[in-house]
């Protein structure tokens, strides 16, 4: 396996990620959607990179109501905070669809950084790209307390999709979830969720099919609170 392209690795040399691979340090796994990939109050040694497919972070309750954290796509890290501050996590890590995994083992790099060099310059190099890392995530965070702060389900979906258009560039966009795992997403009952995108489609705002989606009114013309 070469090295990928992914901020986790920036500034990775050949050596180095040899030095991963030779320790076993890295594990590429595989899994098909809705394949539980990290349980709830598991203690985790790995920070798990997405290589192909989607993840989505969930938390569930005691009466089994679930909702959705956020949704990890190609490229990007998951569970680190829970593998570097060695707690058992507090959501579940499921595939979204067929999804390919690569797995760092924090845990055992950072035991041999204390006697080897090229394992202390790694942890090193990791542990300041996972800073960058962790500021854009804080980034998606505030995004969905954003969509979830507003009461009313008409008011969360204007932001969600506004939000969507402008990170696409364009009227006319793709988002990641289903209408179940928007709801989740949106903290909202899924019914609720479909008359409302139905009300918006008959109000001239919005068309769609499935996950694809079109602005056909100006959203930031429409009161967000009301």
């Amino acid at each position: 396996m070469q090295i990928p392209s992914l901020p986790l690795f920036a500034n990775i040399n050949e050596n180095e990620w040899n030095y991963l691979r030779e320790h076993n340090m890295l594990k590429l796994s595989s899994y098909a959607k809705n394949d539980i990939i990290f349980h709830m109050d598991e203690l985790i040694d790995e920070i798990g990179i997405v290589i192909s497919g989607i993840v989505t972070i969930e938390s569930i309750d005691l009466w089994g109501n679930k909702s959705i954290l956020s949704n990890i796509a190609c490229g990007h890290v998951f569970a680190e905070t829970y593998c570097f501050c060695r707690e058992p996590l507090q959501v579940e890590v499921i595939s979204a669809s067929n999804t390919e995994i690569l797995f760092l083992n924090i845990s055992r790099l950072f035991t041999q950084s204390d006697n080897n060099n090229i394992a202390k310059t790694l942890s090193q190099k990791i542990t300041g790209n996972m800073l960058t890392i962790s500021m854009h995530k804080n980034l998606i965070l505030s995004n969905r307390i954003f969509c979830t702060s507003p009461k009313t389900v008409r008011s969360r979906l204007l932001i969600f999709l506004s939000n969507e258009s402008r990170r696409a560039g364009s009227s006319d966009f793709t988002i990641h979830y289903d209408r179940q795992q928007l709801a989740d997403y949106l903290n909202v009952d899924r019914t609720a969720l479909s008359k409302e995108l139905s009300k918006m489609r008959d109000d001239g705002l919005i068309s769609f099919k499935k996950n694809q989606f079109s602005i056909k009114s100006p959203l930031h013309e429409q009161p967000l609170f009301h």
